[in-house]
This record gives structure tokens, C-alpha cells and sequence, in this order.
């Protein structure tokens, strides 16, 4: 079954991509830059917006700004394609069999990825969905705060037994999957439109019960209210927590407090919480990066951003610009898993030259995305083109992970993720991994099977984000949410 992202994430088999940009039609995403391409028009006419204009426009930029263009076919009968995903998909074929393009490039919609950007709206439960390793029980991963789910009870560990649109028409999460595949799931839960209703059965510590909940526009909180930032006592050594759901311009206020938090306490070992973080805008991850940068002078370089020979004039370095609200650490924990990516993946490489050992990816390897797209418009058919157009690396210029992070940080601790507690929970199992890490406590590394691990519950089942098999802006953005 195809999964497009481009923004999207994946755990274990599931494909991610990721990335962020300014909302701008020459943004950047998944990566960094110091300039913002302008990009030449088009040589083929952008007026019209029927199937075969749009596919011409596509390929158009494509040619012109594609990373890969070795990788383009010479030729390509667009007549043999009934959409323009598609077409777009068979342009970039070779580079995902390469696995430099795994559908990082597409096509989406303007309005609603300027809606997403500028601050986290979005139409849904407010839920993030998780699959047992048997692919057979569904359970919340994570729930939004001001979203509908939440509301009725349903928070991490809950799981949902079964779906319906009435309580006489329920069918079982089982049922679903053993007739459909865990496409059959994502069609259950019927389309992100304001008003969709959906009765579940659920199970958690309050017993089993039925709950209707109907979709709404809701605005995401990258960092939630409840546990994104917080200072844990760890046996009287404090650590700063910071769990960052995605990389928007509306986390920067949350992330500025919790750091002259951090700051004014005197923190100097810090878990940042990546572990579901598909990506984001490449503005806030660096603004993250200056919040983590307080040791760092604004002669260090946190990434240099390189495009195709023809475009190196778009190429850039960007180096740190510590904050008033910065702190220096001594030591970073990173949490990631398969579903983090891009912009999650550039903060981490980003402080590997400067901390060495003492900065450690915690948990399962990352996805795997050194490249980033721009934002290529075609405002009458509403249609914004991703393309990958550039490469990251940091300032050692180390810039291939395309397996994920987990061979070129310098240390690493395996850990699971623990549904049975709250995300930022002490006893939750990466979160306990990486405050041992930061108290100098030995751990089991990462293995080289860790593109293969994924999350794992008490019982010790993996769980794998559920992903839409046509993922809106938010879904690429925040992987498993519905």
C-alpha cells in the first residue's frame, strides 16, 4: 500500500517524511537554509488549471529544481497517469528506489498547509493512533488538549476496541483489519471534515465503555499544557523535560518560557522529546537549537544548506544565535523514534560535533532524512509542490543518515515507549532511559537491527503509529493523528 508524506513520519514499516518551512510559496522544509529561493517561472503555461497543465507545471519544477535530476526519466507519457500525485510519484520513482525520495516530493494544498503553519489548525478527534505489533488492537498514543477526544475521556493507553457510526453498527478493531488491512482503519474513521462522528468502545483504568465524538477544527498545541515542559527530580538531580509535538511558528512562546525556566533554575541536563515528531518548520528548529545554545558562539555553525550545482547560489550556513533565554547543557537526551524526522533529525545532528558523547539519541533509531523541500506555488489550482530541492549537514559536514541517526550520533540508549504512562512520566521507559543517561548510568545501545525497532509497551508490544493512507498537511506534520 502506498503512504505519501513529505512531511509525514512512519515507525517500523511505515513510511515519514518531514520537514518544515516558512508557509511561504519558496519555503523551506526539512532542513535548513539561510536563503529563500526564488524560484524562475515556470517554461510551461500556469494559467490553466486542468490535469495535463497541472502535470506539465509539476515536471516543470521538478527539472528545474529537483535535487536528483539524474534521477528524472528523459521521458514520461503524462497521458498515462490519471492524477497529478501520480505522475509525480512515477517522476521521482528512481530516487525512492535509491531511497533518497520516499515520497518527500508532492503535491498539497496551499491554503490548508498556510492554515497548518501559521497555527496548528486542523480538522479531527484530536488523537494520535497507535497499532499493536499484530496490527491487531489500536490504542491513543497521545491526545490534544482543546481537541474533542480528550474531552471524552480518551488519553494515552486508552484503547479502542472498536468503531462505528452508530453503537448498533460498531465493529470490532479486529474485524476491521482482518477484512481491510489497517486501510480498513483510516476509512472507519471516516474523512477530516468538521461534524464526522464516531462512536468507539473503549478500554483503559475507568473500564469499557462507548464515547461519540465528532471531529472539530481544533488548533494543535505544539507543546502541550499538560507535560511538554516540566522539571523532573531525578534522585535531587534536576532535569529540564520539553516535549515538542511538532515544528510550528506558534511553539516558539511555550519553548522561549520553558527555557528562561530551565534557565533561571540553573538546568544543565535536558530531555528533548522528539519521539513522535514528524518534522516542521526549519525556523522553529533552529530557534530550538539557539534555546539549547547558550555555549555555543554565533560563529558556530548549526547547518549548511546545499541545493543542485546550478542553484548553489541559494546555498547557505546558518549559525547559532543564542537567546537571553538559552541555556548551556552539559548534556542532551534526545528521544526518537521511526517517526522522527527532518527537522526533529537536523536539531539532533546539529549538537553531535559540539557535545560528542554527551548528547544521545534515547530510544529507537530515527527515520532518516537529511534533504529538505521548498515550496514551489501554483496559486490558481491551489496547489503548493514539495519538492526536495536541497541537502542539511552539520557543522562536521555530516549529512548521511538516510538509514535514520542511530549510527552517526556518538551515543545512544535503547529504550522503549511506554503507553502505560504519561508521556514525560519518570517511570515512562524512555523517559526513565534518558534521565539514567544524563545521570551517567549504563544503558543498551541502539543495535544495528534499530531501523527495524519501533515502540514498545509494558507487555512489550510494539506499537506503530497509525498512518492515513492520504494524509492531510497535519498528518504529515504530526504523524498518527486523526
Amino acid at each position: 500500500m502506498r503512504k505519501r508524506f513529505g512531511t509525514t513520519l512512519a515507525l517500523a514499516a511505515m513510511l515519514a517524511g518531514c520537514g518544515g518551512g516558512d508557509g511561504g510559496g519558496s519555503s523551506t522544509i526539512g532542513g535548513g537554509s539561510a536563503t529563500t529561493p526564488t524560484p524562475t517561472p515556470a517554461p510551461t503555461a500556469t494559467a490553466g488549471c486542468s490535469l495535463r497543465e497541472r502535470q506539465d507545471w509539476a515536471a516543470a519544477q521538478l527539472r528545474e529544481w529537483y535535487l536528483f535530476p539524474e534521477t528524472l526519466p528523459t521521458s514520461i507519457n503524462a497521458a498515462s497517469y490519471t492524477t497529478v500525485d501520480d505522475y509525480i510519484d512515477a517522476l521521482t520513482a528512481t530516487a525512492r528506489a535509491q531511497r533518497k525520495d520516499r515520497f518527500f516530493t508532492y503535491l498539497t494544498s496551499i491554503k490548508e498547509e498556510t492554515a497548518y503553519y501559521s497555527s496548528g489548525s486542523s480538522a479531527g478527534f484530536g488523537i494520535r493512533f497507535a497499532l499493536d505489533q499484530t496490527g491487531q488492537r489500536l490504542f491513543s498514543a497521545e491526545s490534544f488538549e482543546g481537541a474533542p477526544a480528550l474531552a471524552a475521556g480518551i488519553d494515552r493507553g486508552t484503547e479502542i476496541l472498536a468503531i462505528g457510526t452508530t453503537a448498533d453498527n460498531l465493529r470490532t478493531v479486529s474485524a476491521i483489519v482482518t477484512a481491510e488491512g489497517t486501510a480498513g482503519l483510516t476509512t472507519a474513521l471516516g474523512p477530516d471534515t468538521t461534524g464526522t462522528a464516531r462512536v468507539f468502545r473503549v478500554s483503559d483504568a475507568a473500564g469499557t465503555r462507548n464515547v461519540t465524538v465528532a471531529k472539530t477544527d481544533f488548533t494543535l498545541l505544539p507543546v502541550s499544557t499538560r507535560y511538554g515542559a516540566k522539571i523532573i527530580d531525578d534522585s535531587g538531580q534536576r532535569v529540564g523535560y520539553i516535549n515538542l509535538r511538532t515544528f510550528i511558528s506558534t511553539a516558539e512562546p511555550a519553548l522561549k518560557a520553558a527555557f528562561a525556566d530551565f534557565r533561571a533554575k540553573g538546568i544543565t541536563n535536558v530531555i528533548v522529546d522528539l519521539r513522535y515528531n514528524g518534522g516542521g518548520l526549519v525556523a522553529t528548529a533552529e530557534y530550538l537549537g539557539d534555546l539549547l545554545g547558550a555555549g555555543r558562539s554565533t560563529s558556530d555553525v548549526f547547518d549548511y544548506t546545499t541545493f543542485r550545482p546550478e542553484k548553489a547560489s541559494n546555498n547557505g550556513t546558518r549559525f547559532f544565535a543564542p537567546q537571553p533565554e538559552s541555556i548551556a547543557p552539559t548534556r542532551i537526551a534526545f528521544i526518537g523514534t521511526g517517526g522522527t524526522a527532518s527537522a526533529s533529525e537536523l536539531v539532533i545532528n546539529a549538537f553531535t560535533p559540539y557535545l560528542h558523547a554527551n548528547a544521545a539519541l534515547i530510544g529507537t533509531n530515527t527515520y532518516g532524512k537529511p534533504v529538505g523541500q521548498i515550496a514551489l506555488d501554483k496559486p490558481a489550482c491551489d496547489d503548493r509542490l514539495r519538492v526536495i530541492a536541497f541537502a542539511t549537514q552539520n557543522s562536521a559536514r555530516n549529512g548521511n543518515y538516510f538509514d535514520g541517526l542511530a549510527t552517526t550520533v556518538e551515543a545512544t540508549c535503547r529504550a522503549s515507549d511506554d503507553i502505560g504512562f504519561p508521556l514525560g512520566d519518570s517511570r515512562e521507559a524512555s523517559t526513565r532511559r534518558a534521565l539514567d543517561f544524563l545521570a551517567g548510568r549504563s544503558c543498551s545501545p541502539i543495535t544495528s537491527d534499530a531501523s527495524a525497532q519501533s515502540a514498545r509497551t509494558t507487555t512489550n508490544t510494539r506499537q506503530d503509529l497509525l498512518i492515513s493512507t492520504a494524509p492531510t498537511i497535519a498528518q504529515r506534520m504530526v504523524p498518527g493523528s486523526f
